[in-house]
């Protein structure tokens, strides 16, 4: 549909529908009620962002309103203001002609104005008897107030936003901080525990910073960071724990290495204690430590593929996890040899998760079996963890993070 031409700064192009939709829409929804334009004009620079504008066409919007006469914009006055281009030009700065003609486009794009030519494309107005304007040509100043209610809701949701980045990335950094402290702290005093995994885990979240961040970039690397921070501080606490306990008993890892109650190979234990060799922790103490080490939704948001093996094709608990850990096993094509020493030595539960990362990379692993007896051999001399891996595969999955203001 063509009503007429519009100027770009491309040249004269036809009208679009939807600009011909806009001015009507406008023209009905305009009332007698008054507005303050610098008020609405604060509300549009505010809102810049979503309504596609630049800085310099807000300076051209500026120097439009200088050109209405009062400082209320209302249906009751004429809503066109004719200023040459020389005119705006001078009073938005000095800006380049070019540059003008392409602000006012985006303007009206953004239905900030309406463009209303005269007969022979100039800009001016007629005057009647007692001096009054009859008729104008040039912008009209309408939709700020047909649309005033709209640019101070968008200009209230950018600002909430504006105030979540800020919270997001001062909640980043002090994390940040946090961790970095806690893996010094580690290193520095050569604590038991994978360190350096914990360092290389860091280095590469802190890596992948955006350098101009959007709220989704800082919220995606607050919850990998606040992840890291858990597995870290659990690190600590573990290893105060067991000074208190047996302060030479045991290595620890980033996750608890344990078995549960109902261990799948406890009918058949592989590996028999010598007379003198100090003893594990209490099964009770390894099964909370497991069960707590990472939250099943975690889990399951790194490992989705395994919750269709689930009761209905979901998994709810720890046991549903396990179940299903068990027919992915046999699908897999893993021993049930391999599969009872994963569960010895990292517990039932730990083992679970290693079936469920390696099914999600099923693609990328040419013996499932070896490689979690591979696993089972690192997990055996306290240098696997299950962190890494749950880590991977959440970037992997590019999960989204929630984060509440």
């Amino acid at each position: 549909m063509e009503t007429g031409y519009i100027t770009t700064p491309f040249g004269r192009r036809p009208m679009t529908l939807a600009l011909v939709k806009r001015q009507v829409a406008t023209e009905q929804t305009v009332t007698a009620s008054a507005v303050d334009k610098w008020r609405v004009f604060r509300d549009v620079g505010d809102a810049r962002s979503r309504l596609g504008l630049q800085d310099r066409a807000l300076t051209v919007l500026n120097a439009l309103l200088s050109f209405f006469p009062a400082v209320e914009l209302s249906s009751e006055k004429n809503l066109i203001v004719f200023p040459s281009n020389a005119q705006l030009s001078a009073r938005a700065n000095g800006i380049a002609g070019t540059t003008l003609r392409k602000c006012l486009g985006m303007l009206v794009e953004a239905g900030i104005i309406i463009r209303k030519d005269s007969p022979n494309g100039k800009r001016y107005a007629r005057k009647g008897d007692e001096g009054d304007i009859e008729d104008a040509y040039g912008f009209s100043l309408a939709p700020l107030i047909a649309r005033a209610s709209e640019f101070a809701a968008l200009a209230q949701d950018v600002a909430a936003e504006q105030r979540r980045f800020r919270i997001t990335k001062d909640r980043l950094t002090i994390v940040r901080r946090d961790v970095r402290k806690l893996i010094s702290v580690g290193m520095e005093e050569n604590l038991p525990g994978d360190w350096v995994a914990a360092e290389a885990c860091f280095v590469e979240i802190v890596g992948r910073f955006a350098r101009r961040p959007t709220l989704q970039d800082l919220a995606r690397s607050l919850d990998e960071m606040s992840l890291l921070h858990d597995e870290v501080s659990r690190m600590l606490e573990t290893q105060e724990e067991t000074q208190k306990s047996d302060g030479n008993d045991i290595a620890f890892g980033w996750h608890i290495q344990n078995s549960n109650t109902e261990s799948c190979n406890e009918s058949e234990p592989r590996f028999e204690k010598k007379q003198g060799e100090k003893s594990e922790p209490t099964k009770k103490t390894e099964r909370k430590q497991e069960l707590e080490a990472f939250p099943l939704s975690m889990v399951l948001r790194a490992c989705p593929e395994i919750g269709s093996f689930g009761p209905g094709g979901s998994i709810g608990s720890w046991r549903e996890m396990m179940s299903a850990a068990v027919t992915v096993r046999s699908m897999l094509g893993i021993s049930p040899s391999a599969y009872e020493d994963a569960c010895e030595v990292m517990g039932q539960t730990a083992a679970s998760i290693a079936i469920a990362c390696i099914y999600e990379r099923a693609g990328h692993i040419n013996s499932a079996g070896g490689y979690l007896r591979d696993l089972t051999a690192k997990a055996r001399r306290g240098e696997f963890s299950l962190g890494p891996m749950l880590f991977a595969q959440l970037r992997a999955n590019a999960v989204p993070a929630n984060v509440s203001a």
